[in-house]
């Protein structure tokens, strides 16, 4: 008896630019939808932020400091930074981590869906939501605090911040690889709020108790916060700005392998 065999052959999915813009445009829009929906994440990324610049900032409103500068307008770029990496550790760290355990990246990863768009969408909106906390953040300044923000002032603002908090999307990402979900939020909090304290992100860093004062240097947020500082003119001499987008530069490296390291002994494990 003859049979007939009959032989398939796959041919790799091929997309147009066009078709691959409009999937990950979706994937960002309903990642997005998501967290603005989660009163929990929203909440508190955005609010946060706001009122720690309400009681610091607008309590300011008027004073200098002892070189001149303005507390508020200072005030304005800490608290800015402060609520970009929030929403970025948040938004990418806790986020993977709760998908990682309920499954949902394994059935993303086996769709035909592209694999970076899962967290290329991630990172745009924790940039998003981080757009939303400056423009609060501005309005508030300039409406109660007496701050004068011209719109170049603006724009460098939220275009140093986009870029400066790249570094702690693969921070976020390292996070939701080595820490269990039910544990990352708890994490998270422990990281973020002592850096932002003692990278001056709530005080300004002069005020800082002299112990902490070496170890500002060394913190990935107080670079950011040192580079949204020179947009109004008040950033610390000790270093460049080149040297600060160094600093951050060479954490992301340090983040990025890190993530790929374990990552990889992941994949083989499994």
């Amino acid at each position: 008896m003859a049979t007939t065999t009959v032989t398939y052959s796959v041919s790799p999915l091929r997309r147009t630019f066009g078709e691959m813009v409009g999937i990950y445009a979706k994937e960002t829009k309903y990642e997005f939808l998501k967290l603005i929906r989660t009163k929990t994440f929203s909440l508190s990324v955005i609010g946060f932020p706001v009122m720690f610049y309400i009681f610091f900032g607008l309590a300011n409103r008027g004073n200098t400091m002892g070189n001149g500068q303005v507390a508020a307008k200072y005030l304005l770029a800490s608290y800015c930074s402060f609520g970009m990496i929030g929403a970025a550790l948040f938004g990418i760290g806790v986020g993977l981590a709760s998908e990682r355990a309920q499954g949902w990246l394994e059935l993303k990863r086996s769709s035909p869906m592209p694999s970076m768009a899962n967290l290329v969408a991630k990172c745009i909106t924790a940039q998003a939501f981080g757009v939303i906390i400056i423009s609060i953040l501005a309005a508030l300044a300039i409406g109660f605090g007496g701050v004068h923000l011209s719109l170049v002032e603006f724009a460098m603002l939220i275009g140093m911040a986009l870029a400066g908090t790249v570094p702690f999307a693969a921070m976020g990402l390292l996070i939701a690889l080595v820490v269990p979900a039910a544990a990352t939020s708890g994490v998270v909090n422990l990281i973020y709020l002592p850096m932002s304290f003692m990278s001056g992100l709530w005080i300004p860093i002069q005020f800082l108790p002299g112990i902490f004062k070496p170890v500002a240097p060394y913190l990935p947020a107080y670079h950011l916060a040192q580079l949204l500082e020179t947009v109004f003119g008040y950033q610390e001499r000790t270093i460049s700005t080149a040297g600060h987008w160094a600093g951050l530069g060479g954490f992301m490296l340090l983040m990025l392998g890190a993530s790929w390291a374990v990552f990889h002994r992941t994949e083989q494990d499994s």
